[in-house]
């Protein structure tokens, strides 16, 4: 099977999650990566931490060229997709210079922190820029998008969908509009590219807002839609208590079946959930379950599908960048107006 030859750029915590998702990968291999650590070019990636997943270790360099600079990595013309993990406010640059490297781009959400400069980087990207939003992946997820395809539970009249965190203290400059964009733009964009993937763009928004340096830290939202039979809200944001560390999940309704799924994991390591119950018009229950459970193969089932779009020519739709410059989109309805 022909290999996609793949560079990582910046290597935190989500370079560090990419580089444990291409050891999973079937049409990625990973080449090359970029730093400006003289320790993690050689290979050193201890001391990285995040909200899941393992810790940063030693990795094989074998058959993996390390590069100080992006500019020097772009020169490597074996590359064929560059993986951004960098944070939120040099996406942009990053993108730009990549794909006027005649490069193809996956880029970690938020594509950019503003609608207009998503939309700028998507309109000069030709069809080469994809997008990594990881919840269309996970397989209570995926089967959201699968039924609203195949009309399994007949049409999509909306739902309820939410995203909870902790107090983000591993994420620096969270809450800098600048620089991170605060729990909308980082935290319920992934609700709002759901909600676009699966039910079309809103044309209105009505939020209300606890607000934390000039950006909402918490948000409840209505959203209305051409199609008046569609009712979708969301809850997303932060709370100031350590001890419940994330929240998510859904509650969709379709004409047929209602889907409800929730987890939960807390301070002290324990975790409660509502797994997957599909409740049917006709009176049936159905709780689905799902191989796995490793967030790693997740990740590389995501890299797979950027590597396979570049080889079939079709981008996959949950990394179309059209949809993920929407979600932007859609976090800045959501942010209270100034009269």
């Amino acid at each position: 099977m022909k290999q996609v030859k793949v560079a990582i750029v910046g290597v935190g915590f989500m370079g560090w999650i990419h580089y444990l998702g291409y050891q999973q990968c079937e049409t990625a291999t990973l080449a090359a990566f970029c730093s400006r650590d003289a320790k993690k070019r050689a290979g050193d990636w201890r001391g990285i931490q995040g909200n899941f997943g393992p810790p940063g270790d030693l990795i094989d360099m074998t058959g993996v060229n390390a590069y100080e600079s992006l500019d020097d990595l772009l020169a490597d013309k074996s590359i064929d997709l560059v993986d951004i993990c960098l944070p939120p406010h040099l996406h942009g640059e990053a993108v730009s210079k990549s794909l006027d490297a005649g490069k193809h781009v996956l880029c970690e959400k938020p594509l950019a922190l503003t609608s207009a400069e998503a939309e700028s980087l998507n309109q000069a990207a030709a069809g080469r820029l994809m997008v990594a939003h990881i919840l269309p992946f996970f397989p209570e997820y995926r089967l959201l998008a699968d039924a609203v395809a195949d009309k399994r539970f007949g049409k999509l009249l909306g739902g309820h969908f939410k995203r909870v965190i902790g107090p983000p203290d591993w994420v620096p400059d969270f809450y800098d509009a600048t620089k991170v964009g605060g729990p909308l733009v980082d935290l319920h964009v992934h609700d709002a590219h759901l909600i676009r993937m699966l039910l079309g763009m809103p044309t209105q928004a009505h939020s209300v807002c606890r607000m934390r340096d000039g950006v909402p830290k918490y948000v409840e939202t209505v959203f209305q839609f051409a199609d008046d039979e569609i009712v979708a809200s969301a809850t997303s944001g932060v709370i100031d208590q350590a001890s419940r560390g994330f929240t998510h999940g859904f509650d969709v309704q379709f004409e047929l079946a209602n889907v409800q799924f929730e987890s939960a994991a807390f301070g002290d390591g324990s975790s409660a959930a509502i797994p997957m119950v599909i409740a049917h018009s006709d009176g049936r229950v159905e709780r689905p379950t799902f191989d796995g459970g490793d967030s790693i193969a997740i990740f590389a089932q995501e890299l797979d599908a950027a590597a396979r779009s570049i080889l079939s020519g079709r981008i996959d739709p949950a990394l179309d960048a059209s949809v993920a410059v929407d979600a932007i989109k859609i976090c800045e309805m959501q942010v209270p107006k100034l009269v």
